[in-house]
């Protein structure tokens, strides 16, 4: 007997949860407003693996969020930016629809390439588009919490699309990053050492590359990138004196911003 046939099957999504989804889905649509669909939606695109989920994740750019909002707004859902730097919600009662225009972290906020490069699906019902395999990945890769690591996900990722992906836009995502990147990729080679196939020799040839060509900068003060991965497991560095990556030219937050996502450790966002 297969694993999976004893596992006890996930609770199906309720029929008037999907209709506040298509609702929602409908009210962006009606008000021209530019939005992605993500999440477990998007990996069911892209890997054909179904995971029941109890919210919705909607990506759109920071300049759309108060048009998003106020569509949602008027099919009656309540709305609160809950992290200036990358998180609104919309609930209607206790269901509720994540709307996300940046990486919790500050990396990756939405652009006009998620959109440019999005593909096509119906969702409830509702012509939409889905959130690019790339951006999917680079979002993804930065998610290594103690309570949730995004790995997995990419690792799924690469194992279905691997063989299509452009791996030049995914770099290129990833900027000076490119350490974070090359581990995954590693990664995949272990977890899937028959399909080792699916990541492009250039890609790891670069990757290394890119690598062995840093240096470290013995004048300039300590860094820990650690917080970009997770917001709590490296803060006892930035008190020993550490330069917190978040606040580096690269990425978009603020102190305050930091601070503010800091004080919300233990709680679901």
């Amino acid at each position: 007997m297969r694993l999976a046939t004893l596992l006890p099957p996930e609770p199906a999504v309720d029929a008037a949860t999907l209709a506040h989804f298509a609702r929602a889905l409908e009210a962006l649509h009606a008000g021209g407003v530019p939005y992605l669909v993500g999440g477990a939606y998007a990996l069911k695109h892209h890997c054909g693996i179904n995971r029941d989920t109890k919210d919705l994740d909607l990506f759109v750019e920071r300049a759309r969020l108060d048009a998003a909002l106020a569509a949602l707004q008027s099919v009656g859902f309540r709305t609160e930016l809950i992290f200036p730097h990358w998180l609104a919600k919309a609930w209607s009662g206790d269901r509720f629809i994540d709307v996300i225009f940046n990486a919790g972290n500050g990396f990756g906020p939405v652009d006009r390439g998620w959109f440019e490069h999005a593909e096509r699906d119906v969702l409830l019902g509702v012509p939409v588009a889905i959130c690019p395999v790339e951006e999917t990945i680079a979002s993804k890769a930065f998610v290594m919490e103690r309570e949730r690591y995004d790995g997995a996900d990419v690792n799924h990722l690469l194992l279905a699309r691997g063989d299509r992906l452009d791996w030049r836009r995914l770099i290129d995502r990833f900027g000076d990053h490119a350490r974070v990147l090359l581990s995954h990729v590693v990664l995949f080679g272990y977890v899937y050492p028959n399909e080792r196939a699916k990541v492009p020799p250039w890609v790891l040839a670069e990757l290394c590359a890119r690598v062995l060509a840093e240096a470290p900068d013995d004048a300039a003060p300590p860094v820990c990138r650690g917080t970009l991965l997770s917001r709590q497991q490296y803060l006892v560095d930035l008190d020993r004196g550490c330069v917190d990556g978040r606040l580096l030219p690269d990425c978009t937050m603020t102190p305050e911003d930091v601070a503010f996502w800091t004080a919300a450790i233990g709680r679901v966002p």
